[in-house]
């Protein structure tokens, strides 16, 4: 959603330089959403790729990794590269957004931390 700047409006020069700012954020968050991460766990025998959505794309299991009598070792591998995958997601945009932003913390910007999703 753009904000619409009233022309005459005090501090018009602000007011550009945070439209400015939203759209350039605008298309660096289509960047990132676009973008594909590839994450690995268990020394290379689970692999996951998610999208900059959080959406998961694929996910290989290693033959060797898999022990009918050990599934829980499985699960946990699973578990932690699923997590790991979105966490690498998540910093990744927060800290290209950091970037436009300066560091500001502006509420309802997706990827920043603690904001929207």
């Amino acid at each position: 959603m753009k904000a619409r700047i009233p022309k005459g409006a005090t501090g018009g020069n602000m007011l550009e330089q945070l439209q400015k700012m939203q759209e350039e954020m605008e298309r660096t968050t289509a960047v990132l959403e676009a973008q594909e991460y590839e994450v690995r766990a268990g020394g290379g025998l689970i692999r996951v790729v998610m999208d900059g959505k959080k959406q998961l794309r694929s996910i290989e299991i290693a033959p060797d990794i898999i022990d009918p009598t050990d599934v829980e070792t499985l699960q946990d591998l699973i578990m932690a590269v699923m997590n790991e995958a979105i966490i690498t997601v998540e910093q990744s945009a927060a800290k290209e957004l950091e970037k436009i932003t300066g560091g500001m913390n502006l509420p309802g910007i997706p990827g920043m931390p603690g904001m929207g999703a």
